[in-house]
């Protein structure tokens, strides 16, 4: 008989701080000298990231960072940042990470928009910051990892300078302990407030009872650690059971992951669908090319195409875990699993989480009904920052709306079919763009591919592909035609794309995410 695991998760106590979990109790439980984290600068053990993360809270502390005040975080993939996050949390602070991709007018918005009292920025992003830190109302302190290009504060010098960490703030389990931006895909970012209690929830709820982390895993995610699924994968997962984690500063090319996937004999592998396709788009890359331990790899970010994680665990023996999450419920909360995988589903709900599909009535479909997918877990955010509207329309009670069209089938397995303002409404019929995306991409020229709405010359809506094809696929006459027809013999034939547009990328978020709103606005009517 199956048991209910809805209601699943961990007990916290009304006084707690993350950080006493995360970092300091690993000296007490004896993993002193094991490897939490590997980076461009070598190995560090659990011993050294205690210590670096005591002398960063004590050195915050003294610039005069305070309980509550925000920090932003603008850093690499490095211990440094780590130490950052959960120095800032250890004394109450909120760490804000942001993603290290942006302009300076969106570093400006969120200066303001968090009144960030202190930055603190990797030295090969700082001149991004340059034209926007000197008017800024509320930062006091501007610290820069690594050299300072104008003489200033230096994270390594505060961090020396400090010989004893401050004592843990006495925080409560419901107090904000970090927050994450939205990637702003569809619109201006919004701050998420996350609480002292999520992040063991997430490490429990996923990796204990998903991934069945252990001690021994050496993880290595490709996603960087200001995203919500990045921070799970590379820090809170490996921390929570005192395993070890490879982290990458540069971006995570194909040849790059590889490499660090065979050097630091990587046992689990965070991804994305069109990371692990570009991959496989090199046919000489193979279970030769990753260590012996990988024992597992996990998709998230957009829906994984059955061909592709079929196709991956042919070539490298290992199942593809594809799931849904969310920056708002933190990390994946409906997965694949192991000795539970339906390629082309995103699984069944992670135990501790409630799902429901809803029409546009809000009550719940039927079985085989297409509606948006609400969840409800112990790792959801409280709101979005001073976004009062856009929080009502999300945070319904303790349901929140993610935004996504599923349908549940008999078997408990939930399918995706995109975002529900990506959707297509074709001769009265809804249509999913991921369906013919995923159709598409199983024709062995295509690499990559998006759907977008576009009308026809009567004014009427149907569906648009940009196509990227593989490398060394010549682009003929006849190409178009070719794989509408072969989009006609895998889908209903009203699905097919009616124009099919060469291009040699697709505009994407830094998760791998494709931008249909881009795609969208360069999309003419038919004249």
């Amino acid at each position: 008989m199956n048991r209910d695991l809805s209601s699943l998760r961990v007990d916290v106590p009304r006084k707690y701080n993350a950080a006493q979990h995360f970092v300091d109790r690993h000296l007490d439980v004896g993993h002193g000298e094991r490897i939490a984290f590997v980076d461009n600068a070598g190995q560090h053990t659990y011993a050294d990231f205690v210590d670096r993360v005591g002398r960063t809270s004590a050195a915050l502390a003294t610039l005069g960072v305070d309980r509550e005040q925000r920090v932003l975080v603008c850093m690499l993939d490095t211990l440094e940042f780590a130490a950052v996050f959960w120095g800032a949390i250890r004394i109450g602070a909120v760490p804000v990470p942001v993603n290290t991709l942006l302009t300076g007018s969106d570093y400006d918005y969120m200066l303001r928009d968090s009144r960030a009292v202190a930055l603190v920025v990797s030295d090969v992003l700082y001149d991004r910051f340059t034209g926007c830190i000197e008017d800024q109302p509320f930062l006091k302190q501007v610290v820069v990892s690594g050299s300072h290009p104008s003489g200033g504060l230096e994270l390594d010098t505060l961090i020396k300078s400090e010989a004893v960490a401050v004592p843990v703030a006495e925080t409560c389990c419901d107090d904000a302990a970090f927050w994450l931006y939205t990637s702003g895909s569809t619109g201006t970012p919004k701050g998420v407030i996350h609480h002292q209690s999520d992040l063991i929830q997430t490490a429990s709820l996923y990796g204990d009872q998903v991934l069945g982390i252990r001690p021994d895993d050496r993880v290595f995610s490709a996603a960087k650690l200001f995203f919500a699924y990045g921070l799970g994968n590379a820090m809170t997962f490996p921390l929570h059971v005192g395993a070890g984690a490879a982290l990458l500063a540069e971006r995570p090319t194909p040849d790059a992951v590889l490499t660090v996937l065979k050097s630091q004999e990587s046992s689990i592998f965070f991804g994305v669908p069109t990371l692990f396709n570009a991959i496989l788009s090199n046919p000489d890359n193979d279970r030769s090319r990753v260590s012996d331990a990988l024992r597992l790899c996990v998709s998230a970010g957009e829906a994984l195409p059955s061909e592709v994680g079929k196709e991956w665990e042919r070539r490298f023996g290992v199942p593809v875990l594809d799931g849904l999450g969310s920056t708002e419920m933190l990390h994946i909360f409906l997965s694949n699993r192991p000795g539970d995988l339906c390629y082309g589903t995103s699984g069944r709900a992670v135990p501790g989480y409630r799902l429901r599909i809803v029409g546009e009535d809000n009550h719940e479909v039927s079985t085989g009904e297409m509606g948006e997918l609400l969840v409800s877990g112990p790792s959801g955010a409280s709101s979005y920052w001073n976004q009062r509207d856009k929080t009502a329309h999300t945070f319904e009670g303790e349901w929140i709306r993610s935004g996504d069209k599923y349908v549940v089938d008999e078997d408990g397995y939930y399918h995706y079919f995109g975002r529900t303002d990506d959707m297509l409404k074709v001769g009265g019929i809804w249509v999913s763009p991921f369906e013919i995306e995923s159709a598409l991409l199983a024709e062995p020229r295509v690499l990559e591919v998006a759907v977008v709405a576009q009308e026809d010359e009567a004014g009427l809506i149907k569906p648009k592909a940009y196509v990227v094809l593989k490398e060394d696929i010549a682009l003929t006459m006849e190409l178009e035609t070719e794989l509408q027809a072969f989009v006609k013999t895998r889908l209903a034939p009203f699905k097919y794309p009616r124009w099919i547009e060469f291009v040699d990328d697709l505009p994407k978020t830094a998760t791998g995410k494709i931008r249909r709103f881009k795609l969208r606005e360069a999309v003419p009517a038919e004249s």
